[in-house]
């Protein structure tokens, strides 16, 4: 007789095993061969490396709930959860595969060192891909969840949240702010916007629509966040480029300024890049932060007026 997947374990957690496996493998050699390098004072190299920790840490935990049995305790959707952190985790692998090969592939000689950069560079691809495919399952496998799919404003919100990953590696490089207190706010600008995204995620939940639209637990701080995040990010608009690119202030306008940047010997992404491209997500995110706050004030006004139409075609009380 054939053995069938639901013989024994049922194929969820199976399924879930072998992704898990193979996500905790692809991230602890992806760290492993990234150590091995010798790049521990870069800080780029550094903020691979601890994301590599992050996901594996994550996946371990996960991996140890579920042999456990210990889903059904929690006070949220097991489905849910895995279904965002492995978005999340998927998101910031890419990124992350994406700064490490470009960023030190090509600074070693071909030889050993260049191969465990590739290797852990592909590794980290093949752990983008597990958590991508942990995603699809956690939609299409047999349960009571309905796959997520995001409304408008909860893309925005997402993609709040995943350019700044994006900017922290960069901005993990001290010499970008050191002694300038004004790019220590723009740092700190970010982080604390991040982390407020963060906490309205977790309260406010994912921002989806399966069925029907989710309502917010607490949407004050949905409002309070976006606006707050609006005003910090416009001043990190103006103060970055300022005293990056600024001469007078200290900056480096022109790339050949940057002596480190023609060092054959550095990385690929210069400080003078590192630079221009927080600047350019700093705009971008801000773009995003205006539209998720002019979205939430037109739904505000939408919800007003046809709060203000039901009320005008209830019939009048009679004398």
């Amino acid at each position: 007789m054939p053995m069938s997947w639901s013989s024994g374990l049922p194929s969820k957690p199976i399924m879930g095993f072998f992704l898990r496996v193979g996500q905790l493998l692809s991230t602890c050699v992806s760290f492993s061969l990234g150590a091995s390098l010798g790049i521990w004072k870069e800080s780029l190299a550094n903020w691979c490396m601890f994301i590599w920790c992050l996901c594996f840490a994550m996946s371990l935990i996960t991996s140890i709930v579920e042999l456990c049995g210990l889903q059904s305790h929690l006070p949220f959707s097991w489905d849910g959860f895995l279904y965002a952190i492995s978005f999340h985790f998927g998101i910031i692998c890419i990124v992350t595969s994406l700064i490490f090969g470009t960023s030190y592939i090509q600074v070693f000689s071909p030889g050993p060192a260049q191969n465990r950069a590739i290797t852990a560079t592909a590794l980290s691809f093949v752990a983008t891909l597990l958590y991508a495919i942990e995603v699809a399952w956690v939609c299409v496998r047999p349960g009571d969840m309905v796959c997520f799919v995001p409304t408008f404003p909860g893309v925005l919100r997402r993609l709040e949240n995943y350019l700044a990953c994006v900017i922290f590696p960069f901005i993990s490089n001290t010499d970008l702010y050191r002694d300038q207190p004004a790019l220590v706010w723009c740092v700190f600008v970010y982080s604390i916007c991040f982390i407020l995204g963060v906490v309205n995620f977790l309260v406010n939940g994912c921002d989806c629509d399966n069925d029907q639209k989710l309502p917010l637990r607490l949407p004050v701080l949905l409002w309070v966040q976006t606006v707050f995040s609006v005003l910090l990010y416009a001043t990190a608009v103006i103060l970055w480029p300022l005293y990056q690119f600024h001469e007078k202030l200290g900056g480096q306008p022109q790339r050949s300024s940057d002596m480190r940047c023609s060092d054959q010997l550095t990385t690929f992404v210069c400080v003078w890049d590192q630079r221009l491209v927080v600047a350019i997500l700093t705009a971008i995110n801000l773009l995003v932060y205006v539209a998720d706050m002019v979205y939430l004030i037109l739904e505000a006004f939408g919800e007003r007026f046809d709060y203000l139409s039901s009320q005008a075609d209830l019939p009048a009380e009679p004398a």
